[in-house]
């Protein structure tokens, strides 16, 4: 079987080096939040223990939230002429190692929080680095900023203040 390539038609309104460094800040957001998903979802299935259930519909917030969140950037990738990469593949080469099997309730907020710490540090990073190559792209990651810290309290927050 022949796989034919075709070229695409879409050109990016920014300039080729602007669009290059764009690419690689928009592909590495999109993996984190599709790793996000991936990994809030066997949390999900995983979590045990007397905050169960409200973890358990929390996780799929945090889920839901992500993968609006990841379609949003590969659309914004998509609009500037940048294929967006969400294969398995792609997102197994910079996911964040996850433990597998049952998981007490504690250990799954101290997990998703270490988890939120680091992709909230990452788009940080992506906002600095969006701020002059392109604000529209800055003020998408400014706001999936906004909304992972949300989350981040939520969880953080039945951590108790030990």
């Amino acid at each position: 079987m022949t796989t034919t390539l075709h070229k695409t038609s879409i050109t990016s309104p920014l300039g080729k080096a602007e669009t290059k460094a764009l690419g690689v800040v928009l592909q590495e957001a999109l993996t984190d939040l599709i790793d996000l998903a991936l990994t809030a979802k066997q949390a999900h299935w995983n979590v045990v223990g007397r905050q169960f259930r409200a973890l358990h519909l929390q996780l799929d917030e945090l889920v839901a939230d992500s993968r609006e969140f990841s379609d949003s950037v590969a659309e914004r990738a998509a609009s500037l002429s940048i294929s967006p990469d969400g294969r398995a593949s792609t997102v197994a080469e910079s996911a964040l190692p996850f433990p597998a099997g049952y998981l007490a309730d504690r250990e799954v907020v101290e997990l998703i929080v270490a988890r939120l710490d680091a992709v909230v540090h990452r788009f940080r990073r992506h906002i600095e680095a969006t701020a002059t190559a392109d604000p529209i792209t800055q003020d998408l990651f400014i706001g999936i900023t906004a909304k992972l810290e949300e989350h981040r309290w939520m969880f953080q927050a039945q951590m108790g203040s030990e």
